[in-house]
């Protein structure tokens, strides 16, 4: 018999909220992709933040960082946003090496100044010539349009210059959708469609899979047109059949006392042989190795974000004794609660 310890993976649902936890293995070996942006007087905040915080969510999920950003205004200087706040850029752009960048983004808003620029069409055809996917936030696209950077491309850009930009760059192909992606092109109309293109952008490079975790973070207080919803500790699909949705909400609300799998099947009034086709249709997995990752995962969150012991938090998720959790914790996330717990904050 051997004694090599065997990991445990999780189901693809649990491994995105458990991402940055895992082991280094399964987590992304590449560079991170670097990223600037370019901010231009009276640029849109919220869009700017909205396209910053999908990467720096997308980073949280990942135990090495998936991507890195800097700021630039063209000489260096600070720039004031819409909402009249000065912002201190990271650099700036007339002295930033093209090499040095994988992707640059123009930040606009709606009182920028969009007369031509030489200085910056300079820079954006540089960055253009050593293969940079170059985008635009609001109208940044028709900055990068009068570079001559969008001709042959389709682009989307805000309502208030689809005008001008139809007028004075014929060879761009305007689009009315609120993010368009073509090819080494990217841009988007507003704020609101700025986190929808980042994470078009993100889903490109790293899957599904990561901006899923992304968006249940980002819109845990998501509430549509029932204010009064509370939110769900845990995001359950809405498209799930109903039954399934009934067993997983039973599931979220008996951690400290699982219930088996006949008690499950009785309070929805399913047999277990259905149950167990509906996880494994709609889910792919089985309902005990969901049960157990949804249980180990709010024993994470309680191990590494609380001073609770050890000893209380196998009480308040469900297990046996200590030493059944510390093997399953161990199995997952390839270290003990203990050794866990002595790592947080690093």
């Amino acid at each position: 018999m051997t004694n090599q310890h065997r990991q445990r993976t999780f189901d693809s649902r649990f491994k995105r909220s458990n991402q940055a936890y895992l082991k280094e293995s399964e987590t992304s070996s590449a560079p991170a992709i670097r990223i600037g942006f370019v901010l231009r007087e009276h640029f849109s905040m919220m869009a700017f933040t909205a396209a910053v915080d999908a990467i720096v969510t997308a980073n949280l999920l990942s135990s090495t960082p998936l991507y890195s950003f800097r700021t630039l205004s063209l000489d260096g200087s600070a720039i004031r946003s819409d909402l009249g706040i000065e912002i201190s850029v990271d650099g700036a752009l007339q002295s930033q090496s093209s090499s040095e960048l994988d992707m640059l983004f123009v930040c606009g808003g709606l009182r920028c100044n969009l007369q031509p620029d030489r200085a910056l069409q300079d820079r954006l055809r540089d960055a253009a010539q050593h293969g940079l996917i170059l985008g635009g936030l609001w109208n940044g696209s028709y900055l990068l349009a009068q570079a001559g950077l969008m001709d042959g491309y389709e682009c989307t850009v805000h309502p208030e210059s689809r005008d001008g930009l139809q007028e004075t760059c014929p060879r761009v192909t305007l689009s009315a959708n609120p993010y368009v992606i073509d090819r080494e092109r990217v841009s988007c109309a507003g704020a609101s469609s700025a986190l929808s293109m980042m994470l078009a952008v993100i889903g490109q490079h790293y899957g599904n899979e990561v901006v899923r975790g992304i968006e249940e973070i980002l819109s845990c207080d998501k509430i549509g047109e029932i204010p009064e919803r509370p939110m769900p500790c845990t995001a359950i699909d809405p498209a799930l059949p109903e039954p399934l949705q009934a067993v997983l909400q039973l599931m979220e609300a008996n951690i400290e006392e699982p219930l088996g799998m006949e008690e499950l099947a009785g309070l929805v009034n399913l047999s277990r042989r259905q149950i167990e086709r509906l996880f494994h249709r709609y889910i792919d997995s089985t309902p005990s190795k969901y049960y157990l990752e949804l249980r180990i995962t709010r024993a994470r969150r309680l191990l590494l974000q609380t001073n609770e012991t050890i000893a209380a938090i196998t009480v308040a998720c469900g297990f046996v004794s200590t030493t059944h959790f510390s093997h399953c914790y161990r199995d997952y996330f390839g270290q003990s609660p203990s050794q866990a717990r002595q790592n947080r904050g690093r």
